[in-house]
This record gives structure tokens, C-alpha cells and sequence, in this order.
């Protein structure tokens, strides 16, 4: 899954950037407000961090024009403002939760993993479909509860599949958790993914198909 930092301290971005990395989530960084709103229109994020201090405007502001326009991203709050009116008008403006500088890494990455938990949000620890169970924390697939292997992007697009299990997840949104705003896409990039993935799943005997849904993008399902 990928998130979307905001944060324009590089030392702390690289920081969040690398833990972020080794809890097994992707992620883009930016620095500033006008970065995020491009970044928000070409990419679907699972969550996003967002620092208030920003150089070419204030992320308080922001949250509040994202909130009046329906986006409903899941949002941590990153700020040195740790007075008590200052989380109180942060969750107001449309915050998930608020962190206050400085921070240990991993409560940053719980905090959005608890957010995730939160009922219509997207993580869980662990995903079951067939006989396939994705482990999220230990990023492993078990089949007939038996450890497999897959690499690391099969295993981004297989997760992305099996958390909208049942429902047509659109090529796009397979492109953005994947390569996000890492640079260009080749056209036939996620065909390719979802086809190794495929006949990965097929040899190693899972009971799961992915369909492909034309001109929409795939869809998981058992095989019944």
C-alpha cells in the first residue's frame, strides 16, 4: 500500500521514508501544499502524513480545503504545535489522528496502522481468500497454510486484489499503489505484473482467479 508524506524537513522525510519502507508500505514524499494537491490528483493514496508547517502555505488550511471537498483520505497529522486547542482544532479540520513532534517512527507507522483498522479503512493484519492467506506483517502469502513466495511488486498487487477481493479494482489504481509518482509507467507495466502473478498463483496450486475485467482493470475471486 502506498501513503503520501508531507514533509518538508528532508532529514526527517528521509527518516519516515526509510520506516515507512521497512513496515512494508510504499511511499512518495513531498514538501509542500501545491506538491500535495498534484500528488493527491494523480495518485490514490491509502493515507497520507501531513506536516502543518509547510513553506508555501499551512497544512491546517489545506486538510480543511481537502475535507470541503469530500476527500476523505485517512490523514495523520505531523506538527510541532502540541498544545491541547492545537490537536482539538486539528482534529476539528478533519484530522484522523495527531502526532506531535519529535517521534518515535514507530508509533508514526502504528498510528496509521490504527487508523487503517478503523471500520470502512483497508488494513487488516491478515487477508483470506481460498486457501491463500496474506500475512501483512510478516508480508508472506501462506497456501494451504503452507509458506510461499512471491516478489516484492506480485506481492503489492496481490495485496491491493485481496483487500478489494470481490469488487473490480481499475488499472489505475493498481498503477498508482505501485509505482506511484516514481516516474513514467510503461503502458502494459500492471498486465505484466498481473500476469506472473497469475500463473504464479495457478503452479503454486491457490484456489483464487484474477479476472480480467476489459477496458475496467481485475477483479479477485475463489475459485469456486
Amino acid at each position: 500500500m502506498r501513503l503520501l508524506i508531507v514533509e518538508d524537513n528532508l532529514e526527517l522525510a528521509d527518516l519516515i521514508s526509510r520506516g515507512v519502507n521497512a513496515a512494508g508500505y510504499d511511499v512518495d514524499i513531498v514538501s509542500g501544499v501545491e506538491d500535495t494537491r498534484a500528488a493527491l490528483a494523480s495518485v490514490n493514496y491509502v493515507a497520507m502524513a501531513l506536516d502543518l508547517g509547510l513553506p508555501d502555505g499551512d497544512g491546517m488550511s489545506l486538510l480543511r480545503e481537502l475535507r470541503a471537498g469530500h476527500e476523505s483520505i485517512p490523514v495523520l497529522v505531523l506538527t510541532a504545535r502540541g498544545g491541547v486547542q492545537d490537536r482539538v482544532s486539528g482534529l476539528k479540520a478533519g484530522a484522523d489522528d495527531y502526532l506531535v513532534k519529535p517521534f518515535a517512527i514507530e508509533e508514526m507507522v502504528a498510528r496509521i496502522e490504527a487508523i487503517l483498522r478503523r471500520p470502512g479503512h483497508l488494513l487488516g493484519r491478515s487477508l483470506t481468500l481460498g486457501n491463500l492467506t496474506f500475512d501483512t506483517e510478516g508480508r508472506q502469502i501462506l497456501i494451504s497454510g503452507e509458506p510461499r513466495l512471491l516478489s516484492g511488486r506480485e506481492l503489492n498487487v496481490l495485496e491491493l486484489l485481496l483487500r478489494r477481493q470481490g469488487r473490480v479494482v481499475p488499472k489505475k489504481t493498481l498503477e498508482d499503489q505501485i509505482f506511484g509518482l516514481g516516474g513514467d509507467v510503461a503502458s502494459n507495466a500492471v498486465e505484466v505484473y498481473v500476469s506472473r502473478l497469475r500463473k504464479q498463483l495457478e503452479e503454486l496450486g491457490a484456489t483464487v482467479q484474477i479476472r480480467t475485467i476489459r477496458g475496467v482493470g481485475y477483479l479477485l475471486s475463489e475459485i469456486k
